[in-house]
């Protein structure tokens, strides 16, 4: 799909990454084209699946929700059978933002945010390491976020 997407489409994108609830006729206004090609252009990146979907973001920080905490997991059985159920119990963790599984010297890394250390480690002691196959974490306290793209719109095209 990449090959298809020109420059009013990256500019379309732009622009709703910055603000997903741009009326069509202000997004076509800001791409310089009318209302009925920027209508078909979003319509055709829905449907190819470049697009994927329309969500509310919430502030964390308006929330409370300004500790953030990276969990380095390792499990003590990584057969297919382990990572799944794994995989199905860090799911169901309100407080995890983002779970990746690593290829390096841990299983997996996960992003806990939570409103201060105490609630942290209730989590971890709770929660993380009763996850099943957990052998040992390791937790990195984030200091000050630099850069977080999902709070901020891409750099331009």
């Amino acid at each position: 799909m990449t090959e298809d997407i020109d420059a009013i489409d990256r500019k379309i994108l732009r622009e709703l990454t910055a603000d997903a609830r741009l009326p069509v006729a202000e997004l076509a206004r800001r791409v310089g084209l009318s209302k009925t090609p920027v209508a078909a252009r979003l319509r055709a990146m829905e449907e190819s699946g470049l697009i994927a979907g329309y969500r509310v973001q919430l502030s964390p920080v308006r929330l409370g929700l300004t500790h953030v905490t990276y969990v380095q997991v390792s499990l003590s059985d990584t057969r297919e059978r382990a990572l799944g159920e794994f995989n199905a119990a860090v799911r169901r963790i309100p407080e995890l933002e983002e779970c990746y599984m690593i290829a390096g010297g841990f299983d997996y890394l996960l992003k806990v945010r939570s409103r201060d250390i105490g609630e942290y480690r209730r989590v971890l002691g709770e929660t993380i390491s009763a996850l099943p196959h957990v052998a040992s974490t390791s937790s990195f306290v984030a200091m000050e976020a630099v850069v977080d793209t999902a709070l901020t719109a891409p750099p331009s095209a």
